[in-house]
């Protein structure tokens, strides 16, 4: 897959282009409906699919206060829209100048870069400013900008629709069973590893480290089966959230993965971390001895729960 990082004419480079337009934080299930239309339409036309999306969250800009934890980061969505088969990946910064293009400009925007025979969208997105532009103006003024559009219906699971923000409820709840029901995947952190304190090394159960964000969607604090997949491998793997309150805690949170038959130094190295089941909540134990008995309990709860799933490397 192609990535670009700012606004680029591809008229001439790919001349039969699908265009595919969200956010797509977490790439769901809904998302995943509209992706892969969007790869269905370019096939048929024999030509390449295209995302085009916003490497910030619009609301980071136009009202920081009321911007939403993401579920993933551009890693995560650049990785998830490539196993989907998209050919192209746009991602450029949203900018206060960007969010006073009107609806029509934006159109012309799209046939001026990308000259697309299809643009695909769901039923909810807007575009241009204050969000004017809804799926009525795309499915009306299409034929004028040279496009058809297609607009995905929404995706539904236990009588809701499927979307982000019922995912980050999920995940605030603890409710992993729901929030990888409905991402279509086990829910991941992507990231790189960074340097800890290295004392799970000296418990016997080295980490790696990976810090978590305040503007991130994550599960409550405790330790969970999960899987890690690096060097194009996936191995078992023991996931703490938390701050370590048995060694008088961390101020902020952060994630310790230890990674089942592995010992290679991934320090700066990027690191997906798959979450399967929660096994305990966050404690703070009466000495580093106790904690380390509770850790290969954990591994053996783990056991369990790593034989789920097949696609683990044990």
């Amino acid at each position: 897959m192609e990535v670009y990082t700012k606004l680029t004419d591809l008229r001439k480079k790919y001349p039969k282009l699908v265009v595919a337009l969200g956010m797509f934080d977490g790439v769901h299930l809904g998302h995943q409906c509209i992706v892969r239309r969007a790869v269905e339409l370019a096939r048929e036309v024999g030509g390449k699919s295209l995302v085009y999306t916003f490497s910030n969250h619009p609301l980071s800009v136009l009202a920081p206060e009321s911007l939403p934890p993401q579920i993933g980061n551009n890693l995560l969505r650049q990785s998830r829209l490539e196993t989907l088969g998209v050919d192209v990946l746009m991602s450029v910064p949203f900018t206060r100048e960007f969010s006073q293009v009107s609806p029509e400009d934006f159109l012309l925007l799209l046939q001026a870069h990308f000259a697309p025979r299809y643009v695909v969208t769901g039923a909810n997105y807007t575009f241009g400013e204050r969000g004017r532009g809804t799926r009525r103006l795309l499915q009306r003024a299409g034929s004028t900008y040279g496009f058809a559009a297609e607009i995905c219906p929404t995706v539904e699971m236990e009588g809701r629709a499927v979307s982000s923000t019922r995912i980050r409820e999920c995940l605030l709840a603890g409710d992993l069973a729901s929030a990888n029901a409905f991402l279509g995947y086990p829910f991941t952190v992507l990231d790189r590893v960074r340097h800890g304190d290295k004392r799970g090394r000296l418990l016997g159960f080295p980490t790696a480290n990976i810090a978590i964000g305040p503007q991130r969607a994550m599960l409550p604090a405790g330790v969970y089966a999960a899987e890690a997949a690096y060097g194009g491998r996936t191995y078992a793997a023991l996931a703490n959230i938390g701050r370590n309150p048995t060694f008088a805690g961390e101020r902020e949170t952060r994630m310790e993965v230890n990674i089942q038959e592995f010992s290679k130094n991934i320090y700066d190295q990027v690191l997906a971390v798959s979450f399967f089941e929660q096994l305990r909540g966050e404690r703070k134990f009466a000495s580093a001895e106790l904690l380390v008995k509770q850790m290969h309990r954990d591994r053996e709860a783990a056991k369990k729960v790593w034989q789920k799933y097949r696609s683990v490397s044990r």
